[in-house]
């Protein structure tokens, strides 16, 4: 089983950064490929970001690239999502997930593992 648990949400101005963390429990973190994930209020989860088990391979939704950042820290369980030039449009719940033995999964149900997400809001 994996623990995953969000922080780094909050409130940001337009134009503002955030980096949003996930620290994972299991042992074999390494192994796992890891995602970002959010949800706007009356929309469905869309996916952001993922990165595979080693670092190597990562994967954007059209609508972050080069505003967004996934790296990992397999040291420390950790995955992160550095969020640069924020727009009121990415203001959503921000959740963590994870999954063994794919590369950059980009579709919610190939993840087995979930966190409890973080509020990301960005003002206008």
């Amino acid at each position: 089983q994996v623990q995953l648990v969000e922080s780094g949400g909050g409130l940001v101005q337009a134009g503002g950064s955030l980096r949003l963390s996930c620290a994972a429990s299991a042992r074999t973190f390494s192994n796992l490929a890891m995602g970002w994930f959010r949800q706007a209020p009356g929309k469905e989860r869309e996916f952001v970001a993922a990165i595979s088990w080693s670092g190597g391979y990562t994967n954007y939704a059209d609508s972050v690239k080069g505003r967004f950042t996934i790296s990992r820290d397999n040291a420390k369980n950790t995955v992160y999502l550095q969020m640069n030039s924020l727009k009121p449009e990415d203001t959503a719940v921000y959740y963590c997930a994870a999954v063994s033995g794919v590369r950059t999964p980009k579709f919610d149900y190939e993840y087995e593992y979930w966190g409890q997400g973080t509020q990301v809001t960005v003002s206008s």
